[in-house]
């Protein structure tokens, strides 16, 4: 599979880095100018600490890059974590950055978009902006780790949450609430 991921400066990044860990596949990575800046603030790390994780990493800044054109297939395109500055973007056609460009695309081309906002409370125009966006193929998957496995500390609340995303993408089957009373 050949996954993107885009990192932006809504707070979360330590989903980001776990996605990068958990997720197999041919992945490339953008991040924004104040997704470095998360990056830095709350894991102390910087872009390159994540390049073992990826096969590439192209500016946001860079509009030639490949995934700018829908000429180039990629199997899902996550934007994790996703400021609501650059879902307003999105849903408005914006494409000034690589992320937005490549979300721009992915729309368009019908690849699996999926876009993960962490913000609290959200008001309604961004509610709306992401129906937009979900009427147009997206997927929407607020930031909000599953509870009901009980996770006994912060690192498996954090994969509890990447692994709904692998499962949307199709990387890994989720074994869901109770599955064992199916088998």
């Amino acid at each position: 599979m050949r996954i993107v991921l885009g990192i932006t400066g809504s707070s979360g990044a330590i989903y980001a880095r776990e996605f990068l860990r958990m997720c197999g596949g041919d992945k490339f990575l953008i991040v924004s100018k104040w997704g470095k800046v998360l990056l830095h603030d709350e894991l102390g790390i910087s872009v390159k600490d994540l390049l073992p994780f990826v096969k590439r990493e192209f500016s946001d800044e860079d509009l030639t890059a490949p995934f700018a054109s829908g000429s180039n297939h990629v199997d899902a395109f996550v934007i994790l974590p996703c400021s609501t500055s650059t879902l307003g973007k999105i849903a408005s056609g914006i494409g000034d950055t690589l992320i937005t460009r490549t979300a721009q695309v992915a729309l368009k081309e019908r690849f699996k978009l999926v876009v993960c906002v962490r913000e609290t409370p959200l008001s309604t125009l961004t509610l709306e902006q992401c129906a937009a966006l979900s009427r147009n193929g997206a997927v929407i998957m607020p930031i909000s780790p599953p509870l009901y496995f009980v996770p006994t500390s912060v690192d498996e609340y954090v994969r509890g949450f990447v692994d709904q995303v692998l499962g949307v993408i199709g990387v890994k089957e989720m074994k869901g609430w109770r599955a064992e009373e199916l088998d």
